[in-house]
């Protein structure tokens, strides 16, 4: 999916668990089907998971991960990430990489859910929760600021979609976003990449959320893409009541829900189908509301 990703089997994850963590070394590895693009996951034995960064550009999302999930875990209703290992390159392999404990649960699909009323609420409640957290000296999240600052990047993407969606349209619907009023309030946590990949549920209910990656404090409106890669639109109601939020910050979440996927389709179109076909469903659902 990236020119500079590197070559990642379970070969090199045995040999890398061999050298740094002999404990253990006897379990089977195993890779994980995943539409990530930014990290691949290896499941080692029953109870651990080994993360590994597919590119430089992934890397400091291991450190980040290290230092902020042991704080944020704890204050949150759901299983996150629990680190118990952080590897060193080598083997080969250039990069550190992480090991976790095994979380449980699958990734929803957005259209076949099986209660979405009551997803929505548990993605409410874990958005509120995060955003209760003590920001004070917490990292800038770089999707916390306003939509604006991706114009450039979606305008790009929207001329790279010409002849495969209706550009025109998906201009108007950019432009529009543009308008939302800034944000003004204090800077609070966000996770900044809930999307389904990143979402685990079990018996139509919220049991965890992944990839804290990109996670930090500005303008808590993004992790309210969710809403649209994910619920339907009569849950998508229910969502945002519960998360309080108000015409201005239901826009700023629109806009980079439709950003986000506008940027993704024509990058992933070809190498990563899921990933494509979950970013055509946003700017349909948008679409939609649009009349």
């Amino acid at each position: 999916m990236h020119a500079d990703e590197v070559d990642l089997d379970a070969q090199l994850v045995r040999r890398l668990i061999a050298g740094q963590f002999p404990q253990w070394a006897e379990l089977p590895v195993r890779r994980l089907e995943s539409s990530g693009t930014e990290n691949a996951m290896f499941r080692l034995g029953g109870e651990l998971v080994v993360r590994l960064p597919r590119h430089p550009g992934a890397v400091g999302d291991v450190e980040h991960e290290l230092r902020w999930l042991p704080e944020l875990g704890p204050r949150l209703p759901l299983d996150t990430p629990r680190p118990v290992g952080r590897g060193e390159p080598g083997a080969g392999f250039p990069f550190p990489w992480s090991v976790y404990g095994w979380l449980e649960g699958s990734n929803p699909v957005a259209g076949a859910l099986d209660e979405p009323e009551r997803l929505a609420e548990d993605l409410a409640e874990f958005v509120v929760a995060l955003r209760r957290v003590d920001a004070d000296g917490g990292p800038p999240n770089h999707r916390g600021v306003p939509p604006a600052t991706r114009d450039e990047p979606t305008r790009e993407a929207i001329a790279q979609l010409e002849g495969r969606v209706d550009t025109d349209a998906m201009t108007a619907l950019w432009e529009e976003a543009l308008r939302a009023p800034e944000y003004a309030g204090p800077a609070v946590w966000a996770h900044g990449d809930l999307s389904p990949g990143n979402v685990l549920v079990s018996e139509g209910r919220l049991t965890g959320v992944i990839d804290f990656g990109v996670a930090g404090v500005g303008d808590p409106a993004v992790d309210l893409i969710v809403a649209w890669n994910l619920l339907p639109a009569g849950a998508r109601e229910t969502f945002r009541q519960a998360v309080g939020a108000d015409d201005a910050e239901w826009a700023r979440g629109r806009a980079w829900a439709l950003s986000i996927s506008l940027i993704q389709l024509p990058y992933y179109w070809e190498t990563n189908p899921p990933l494509a076909a979950n970013s055509r469903h946003v700017i349909g659902e948008i679409l939609a509301e649009a009349g």
